[in-house]
C-alpha cells in the first residue's frame, strides 16, 4: 500500500526495492503529494489491470483533471491507475481502511487509519487544526504518522505543539513526526522527544 505519490517517488521505490503496489491512497492533490504520479507507470506493466487508487471525491476530481492520461488509457497506452472515491473502497477481507477530512488551511486533506490483524497505523499529514473527528479516527492507534512542519505555528500545517497535542489527545502508542522542514534538525529534535515519539526520516521502517 502506498500513501501519496511524492515527486521523489522513483528514488523511494528503488531504495526500498518496491516492485508491486496493491493500492494507492492520496491525501490531497498538492504538488508535494502527487507529482511523482508518472513514476507509477513501470509498476503497471506486468499486472492484469490498473493499480487501484483511492482519494476523497474532490481530490479524485482534481487528479483526473490534471493527470487524465494516468486514469484513462489512450493512444495505445494502458490505464495506469483506476481511481475511485473513498466510498468505493474495497481492499481485502481483514484489512480495514477508515478516513476523515482534515482542515488544511483553505483546503482539505484526508487522514487515514489502516487496521489489520489487530494492529493499526494512522496517517495524518497536512492539517492546520485538530478536530473531534480526527481524534475519533486516530484514537488508540499503535502508530500515528503525524504532520509536524516546524516549531512555530503555520497557517496550513501542524507545528510541533499541535502535533504533540494530537498525539496526546488520540492516546496513540507511538508517533512518528513527518513533513518536517529544514529548520527541524533531526538530532536536536530527537533529543527533545518523549520515548513514544520518533522523528521520521527517509527510509524509516515502522512496525505496528
Amino acid at each position: 500500500m502506498l500513501v501519496d505519490t511524492s515527486p521523489d517517488l522513483r528514488s523511494q521505490l528503488i531504495a526500498q526495492n518496491i516492485t508491486r503496489l496493491d493500492a494507492i491512497f492520496w491525501t490531497h492533490d498538492h504538488a508535494d503529494h502527487c507529482h511523482g504520479i508518472d513514476d507509477l507507470r513501470p509498476l503497471r506493466y506486468g499486472r492484469g489491470g490498473p493499480i487501484p487508487g483511492y482519494a476523497a471525491s474532490e481530490t479524485v476530481r482534481r487528479l483526473r483533471q490534471r493527470f487524465g492520461y494516468v486514469f484513462a488509457g489512450q493512444f495505445g497506452y494502458p490505464t495506469i491507475v483506476s481511481l475511485d472515491d473513498l466510498q468505493s473502497l474495497r481492499i481485502c477481507e481483514g484489512f480495514r481502511v477508515t478516513t476523515c477530512q482534515m482542515p488544511h488551511g483553505p483546503a482539505q486533506s484526508t487522514a487515514y487509519r489502516f487496521d489489520c490483524d489487530g494492529k493499526s497505523i494512522g496517517y495524518a499529514t497536512d492539517f492546520s487544526e485538530i478536530t473531534g473527528e480526527m481524534i475519533d479516527l486516530l484514537y488508540g492507534c499503535d502508530v500515528l504518522v503525524v504532520d509536524c512542519l516546524r516549531r512555530e505555528p503555520h497557517p496550513t500545517h501542524a507545528h510541533l505543539g499541535m502535533a504533540m497535542e494530537l498525539v496526546d489527545a488520540a492516546k496513540v502508542a507511538r508517533a512518528v513526526l513527518t513533513h518536517l522542514d529544514k529548520s527541524m534538525d533531526y538530532v536536536t529534535l530527537s533529543a527533545e522527544m518523549p520515548q513514544h515519539v520518533q522523528v521520521g526520516y527517509d527510509g524509516l521502517e515502522v512496525v505496528a
